[in-house]
């Protein structure tokens, strides 16, 4: 299933995609995509529906995050290893986690604003998975039957405040809008391989990245698992995985957005997402 949110912003519905691609409501069936909707059993309940049952919704309504507001937004950095070729980092022996802000995702078509002080923005499309089931201490060969679903994130950052300011990356990762999620949450019975999935990026019309999950490093199983040491992962939480090459801060010389540019990115079978970059405002 393509499971989707849409609405203006903080009154988003549940919906599906159906078989032709029109946009279904599923709010009289399940309040929210969140974590208590998001589970195998009510997955299951939803898969069970006649889409052509459920109202449709008309075009050209904003879609929101395909996930409601998670408890955790954790990031892998350094996962893919051409990109740590191209930022002259050595391959990780184990997986680089960072936090990303909750509130700081929105939906994949919403502006991306500039943050104040801000002199590097960067962009990065990724493969990101929504946890469906407690997640705690989980054996690797176990791991997929705790996650829901797959989509695309731009895991928007910047790049003074993520390497100059000292400290963590969590500066520069979770400013406000520096998540895009969606347009679809993809569950993971329509993508069984997520081995070599074409990934890209476009900035005002120029494709910048042009990857694939080919070359991630630690794959989804591993990562379920090994974050599952350190914290508990709930439903509803999402996790991205890291980026392919051709990210602002690995031209030579470096480039970052301005006000004005068009971000467009994708991933084979997860949809199509698109920002415009804004200047900051309160």
């Amino acid at each position: 299933m393509k499971l989707v949110r849409f609405g203006e912003k903080g009154q988003e519905k549940p919906g599906l995609i159906d078989s032709t691609g029109k946009l279904r409501d599923l709010s009289a069936v399940i309040p929210d995509l969140n974590g208590s909707t998001l589970s195998p059993e009510s997955l299951k309940a939803i898969a069970a529906i006649d889409p052509a049952s459920l109202p449709a919704v008309p075009d050209g309504v904003r879609l929101g995050s395909c996930v409601a507001r998670p408890g955790n937004f954790v990031a892998v950095g350094l996962n893919f290893a051409d990109h740590a070729a191209e930022t002259n980092n050595p391959i990780p022996e184990e997986p680089v986690l960072f936090n990303k802000a909750p509130n700081c995702i929105v939906g994949p078509n919403d502006d991306v604003m500039i943050p104040k002080g801000s002199l590097k923005l960067d962009w990065e499309v990724e493969f990101a998975f929504v946890i469906g089931k407690t997640a705690r201490y989980v054996e690797e060969k176990d791991a997929l039957d705790h996650v829901a679903g797959y989509c695309v994130c731009n895991d928007v950052s910047e790049r003074h405040f993520q390497i100059e300011r000292s400290g963590q990356w969590m500066k520069g990762k979770g400013n406000e809008t520096f998540g895009p999620l969606g347009p679809w949450l993809v569950t993971t019975d329509e993508i069984p391989d997520t081995s070599d999935l074409a990934m890209w990026l476009e900035v005002n019309g120029e494709k910048v990245q042009n990857g694939s999950t080919k070359t991630m490093i630690f794959r989804i199983p591993f990562l379920v698992h090994y974050i599952s040491q350190f914290m508990v992962l709930d439903p509803g939480d999402v996790i991205t995985t890291g980026t392919p090459p051709g990210v602002g801060l690995g031209f030579k010389p470096p480039r970052f957005l301005k006000a004005g540019d068009v971000m467009r990115l994708g991933i084979d079978g997860l949809g199509v997402q698109q920002q415009t970059v804004v200047p900051f405002k309160l």
